[in-house]
């Protein structure tokens, strides 16, 4: 079987199911008694097994297997869950884990799992000490697997149903030649053909020991399909090294004569494990159940990311040629012209929310993550900390998304690690024993913003300083003059990555330099405020990298500007006499408040215009999170539709400007960062 068509599918689909597994077991911990849950799980493991068993990594297939089994038996309520098995669980994820990861990165997705199949085969056993193996009479996995050959009362219905609609039922056994290497994948190839043509409703053994080869050369299938019996035998003995096929048509008779011979039988298999016991994707029953689910799978596909951002480039120009043909319009002032141009621009705006959103991606998919991670630490450290997630709908860009989960990793392990005390430490200071961290997200302007927020200990300054001068980072003149956003910038400096005990000063500075790095790459900044006993706060501000927004252009001096719509709070004009100046500073009254006055002529040094100067001052009102300040303009254009071009690097670190973009009368305008002039 050529399978390397199917490695991307096996990546992804492997990655949405150890996300779903670790999900649920965290939920899992905090309703242990909840069987639904370890339903979802057992389900997200048999189809990860059945996946990995087909793609031919022996090792994922074993351990998830042997996974399987634990949760085979918490599900029927045989096994009680302990803290034990929740850590085996866990890092039986893990594991899982790694090997996907090393598959991503070319490797072979081998491991050494022996230990942690140990570990699982001793649950489903008994012989781990726990009071839930003390307690429960643990049913061995042989025995377990011996009963699978049973029908429940739901599949017998199945097939007398099929019967009664003209569908043939049989009791299909499969013989495989005895000089076959791969077993399992010559019953793949059976199932596959089966399924095309009708519906598997039970194996025997189970589907799980087959995709593990553990069977001997023959297997057994219930079926019900629309296909003769000559027809049946012929299509699953064209599948290569098939030795023999023996197929028994069933009538409801023979069927009744079976589920009495169950009845009679002392330790039959509850209807649950043996319905379970069929092909993933096969039977009528999974497929009444999942009916709804796979209709909206099957609404979905995959696009790589090269041609959406071909996609994203063609729109761009499109945007460009549409604000030209609209002002060649109003020149023109041509009724079908017109007409033409406003139909153009409203379906291009529909076109371009489609294409905005189709690269869009829920920060969601990263910090699912992280409590898992909070979780472990925590408790290897014999500390309470708490993750409280905000903003995980807010939508950023798949390249940054790909990109930010690890160092938003790094800050997060810092927060647990040195920024959270441990809870003798907590409640001496007054503290909740249990530390909390923040981590939120939100937009403002064409940027996402992402904080990281602990109530921990803090960062000490004179410690940083004291530090910085040791590894020759800052000379002590200079540190004697350094605000403390200045000093908490020092964490990111690759001197302190090197030093021996960075405990001393929390730990902050820990690979903080590779941090701020990769957010940089990015297109992003990060920044530091800290209160010594209280906590610290890094906010990494990342861009959109979108190529398209609306903003509001404006004149300032001769030079016309855009700024982005959504950083926007209101325009006004105000009389120049009510200008206040505080400590030097023009401020303005706003809402029952005083915010700071920003001229944007001075900021970005324009020349006077030639024309004469307006009796009142036209502002802007721009927000960075809760932060508000005004922004003193010439005039307002208008609201437009604009493509934001990258200005490259030959202008670097321009402040306070993101980039530039192409008017319909051909000219350049710079797009303003609000988030910038902030500072």
């Amino acid at each position: 079987m050529e399978v390397n068509q199917y490695l991307s599918m096996f990546i992804d689909e492997s990655k949405d199911h150890l996300q779903a597994m670790n999900d649920n077991l965290l939920a899992l911990e905090n309703a242990p008694d909840d069987m639904t849950i370890v339903q979802n799980i057992f389900r997200s493991a048999h189809t990860l097994k059945g996946m990995s068993a087909t793609m031919g990594f022996e090792d994922l297939a074993h351990l998830t297997h042997e996974m399987e089994n634990v949760l085979d038996l918490l599900r029927n309520q045989k096994l009680t869950m302990d803290d034990f098995i929740f850590d085996v669980l866990f890092k039986g994820l893990d594991s899982l884990e790694a090997m996907v990861y090393d598959i991503i990165e070319g490797g072979s997705g081998k491991a050494d799992v022996s230990a942690l199949v140990a570990s699982l085969q001793s649950i489903v056993s008994g012989d781990y000490k726990s009071q839930a193996g003390q307690q429960t009479g643990n049913v061995p996995a042989k025995q377990e697997e011996s009963n699978s050959r049973q029908l429940d009362e739901f599949q017998v219905s199945i097939l007398k149903q099929s019967m009664e609609q003209g569908v043939h039922a049989y009791s299909i056994e499969v013989t495989i030649r005895e000089d076959c290497v791969l077993k399992a994948a010559r019953a793949y190839m059976v199932f596959e053909a089966l399924e095309h043509n009708g519906e598997v409703i039970q194996s025997s053994p189970s589907v799980q020991d087959i995709e593990n080869e553990k069977f001997d050369r023959s297997f057994a299938v219930y079926y019900v399909t629309g296909l003769d019996q000559e027809a049946l035998t012929a299509l699953v003995g064209n599948v290569s090294e098939i030795e023999g096929v023996h197929a028994l048509l069933l009538t409801p008779e023979s069927l009744d004569e079976q589920q009495q011979s169950q009845k009679q039988q002392a330790d039959a298999k509850p209807a649950q494990e043996a319905a379970d016991d069929k092909p993933a994707g096969g039977g009528k029953a999974r497929q009444a159940q999942g009916n709804q689910a796979a209709k909206v799978a099957n609404r979905t596909i995959r696009v790589d990311i090269e041609r959406l951002d071909v996609l994203m480039n063609l729109f761009s120009e499109l945007l460009i040629d549409r604000v030209r043909l609209e002002s060649l319009a109003e020149e023109i002032r041509k009724n079908e012209l017109t007409e033409t141009v406003e139909h153009m621009a409203r379906v291009s705006s529909d076109l371009q929310n489609i294409v905005l959103k189709l690269r869009m991606v829920p920060v969601e998919s990263v910090f699912n993550r992280f409590p898992r991670m909070i979780r472990d630490i925590s408790k290897s450290l014999e500390k309470k900390v708490e993750l409280e997630i905000a903003g995980a709908d807010t939508e950023l860009d798949r390249t940054v998304i790909d990109e930010i989960g690890d160092p938003l990793v790094h800050l997060l392990r810092n927060s647990v690690d040195h920024g959270v005390e441990m809870p003798s430490e907590r409640t001496s200071n007054g503290k909740p024993e249990t530390g909390t961290i923040h981590l939120r997200a939100y937009h403002s302007g064409n940027h996402v913003f992402i904080e990281i927020e602990d109530d921990g200990k803090g960062i000490d300054r004179e410690k940083v300083l004291k530090t910085a001068i040791k590894n020759n980072v800052v000379t002590a003149e200079q540190a004697n003059t350094m605000e403390d956003t200045e000093v908490y910038q020092l964490l990111f400096a690759s001197g302190f990555s090197t030093a021996d005990k960075i405990s001393d000063i929390s730990g902050r500075g820990v690979g903080l330099d590779v941090v701020k790095s990769k957010i940089e790459q990015l297109g992003g900044h990060v920044f530091v405020e800290s209160k010594l006993g209280a906590g610290t706060k890094f906010s990494i501000q990342l861009p959109l990298t979108l190529s398209i927004i609306s903003a509001m252009l404006i004149r300032v001096g001769n030079e016309k500007y855009a700024i982005p719509l959504s950083s926007i709070v209101e325009t006004m004009a105000i009389d120049p006499g009510k200008i206040r100046h505080v400590h030097g500073n023009p401020m303005i009254n706003y809402r029952e408040g005083v915010i700071p006055l920003v001229s944007l002529k001075q900021v970005f040094e324009c020349p006077a215009s030639d024309e004469a100067e307006s009796e009142e001052l036209n502002l802007i009102i721009v927000s960075k999170g809760e932060k508000i300040i005004s922004l003193e303009v010439e005039e307002f254009i208008g609201q437009q539709e604009i493509v934001l071009k990258s200005i490259g690097k030959y202008l670097p670190n321009l402040f306070g400007i993101s980039g530039a973009t192409i008017l319909g009368d051909g000219q350049v305008s710079l797009i303003i960062d609000p988030n910038a002039l902030f500072k």
